[in-house]
């Protein structure tokens, strides 16, 4: 019989130090929106290595997980050359699905400057289909979550993208004949 070693997490995970390049800005003089998702798939990446989801993972089990859902709310620029670090806290996860939240923070004044919620199903890469996780990664993922679940629940979670209108607006509307 296999010894397994224990797994342990910090709460959250915390990537290593990322640094802002100069492809990535664009002509406002800042990052460019698509690259804050290389850097929250790269802490993805090497948080979720963390639990046996690497590539060795993809090579062994001819197994990985996809992304299907993310939401993304941009808070502050980065700039050329600004250092980063992102959070990972994993929410929640079930046989086929894992569910998390990520920061991206300034690596040395810790303002946030973007965050992402996103939802990823485990696939087989055989059939591209989606599948359980394994028993030794669910077991990991369940020590991972009960380390994450002391953290408070981000209030950014389940948010709805859409323009609040305010009630004196929709009155001048209608005032107007302008049909909502």
């Amino acid at each position: 019989m296999e010894k397994r070693t224990p797994v342990f997490f910090f709460a959250p995970f915390v990537s290593s130090t990322m640094r802002v390049e100069p492809a990535w800005i664009d002509y406002n003089g800042h990052m460019n929106m698509a690259y804050y998702h290389v850097l929250f798939d790269r802490a993805v990446e090497e948080g979720f290595s963390l639990v046996g989801l690497g590539h060795e993972y993809l090579e062994k089990h001819q197994a990985s997980f996809f992304a299907a859902e993310v939401h993304t709310v941009y808070k502050r620029e980065l700039k050329l050359h600004d250092r980063v670090r992102v959070t990972l806290q994993l929410v929640d996860f079930d046989e086929k699905r894992i569910h998390y939240y990520l920061e991206i923070r300034h690596a040395n004044e810790g303002w946030v400057a973007a965050s992402m919620e996103g939802l990823s199903l485990h696939v087989d890469m055989e059939t591209r289909k989606v599948c359980p996780f394994p028993d030794d990664i669910a077991a990991n993922l369940a020590v991972m979550k009960t380390t994450h679940a002391r953290l408070s629940r981000p209030q950014a979670l389940g948010r709805i993208i859409g323009i609040p209108h305010k009630p004196e607006f929709q009155d001048a509307l209608s005032a107007s004949g302008t049909r909502h």
